[in-house]
């Protein structure tokens, strides 16, 4: 599903989702290579168009593992070693838009700059995300996760 209907289907995680992407414009994308190893790459994630859309040059080796292999996970950034900010978790498949009006769309982003380097966009189609918010005052970890198949699932505990 891609972002507009994980927004509508689950608003409280996606809201977390969005401004955790928002506030470091940051997060790292795992990959599988070609031998199934895996793959971290820090990129920009962009919340247009009721997308979210990962953009990287057409040759880096994130992209290229996405064409062969299009699963993938997204991962927030987090830069307080007590993860207090929260930790935002994306997983499922990474799609290569081909649409004019999505590549080229009302929004900014670095591909649109006139001397960028040529990119692949790819657009997320979410199957599971989750978010864990540390309480440490309290010692306390929440876990937000949902899936495509059993839902949203709030589980609370001790650290």
């Amino acid at each position: 599903m891609i972002w507009r209907e994980f927004e509508d289907a689950v608003p409280e995680l996606a809201q977390l989702g969005r401004g955790r992407f928002e506030a470091t414009r940051v997060a790292l994308l795992g990959t599988l290579r070609k031998d199934g190893s895996p793959r971290i790459s820090p990129i920009e994630p962009y919340l247009v168009l009721d997308r979210l859309l990962l953009g990287m040059l057409s040759r880096s080796h994130k992209a290229i593992d996405l064409i062969v292999d299009p699963r993938c996970t997204l991962h927030s950034s987090v830069s307080d070693v007590n993860g207090s900010e929260g930790e935002f978790k994306i997983q499922g498949r990474a799609v290569l838009i081909t649409d004019e009006t999505v590549l080229n769309g009302e929004y900014q982003a670095w591909w649109h700059e006139p001397d960028a380097s040529e990119a692949r966009v790819f657009s997320l189609d979410i199957a599971s995300a989750a978010h864990v918010g540390w309480d440490i005052t309290k010692g306390e970890m929440t876990v937000l996760r949902w899936n495509v198949n059993s839902g949203l699932e709030k589980v609370v505990r001790g650290y």
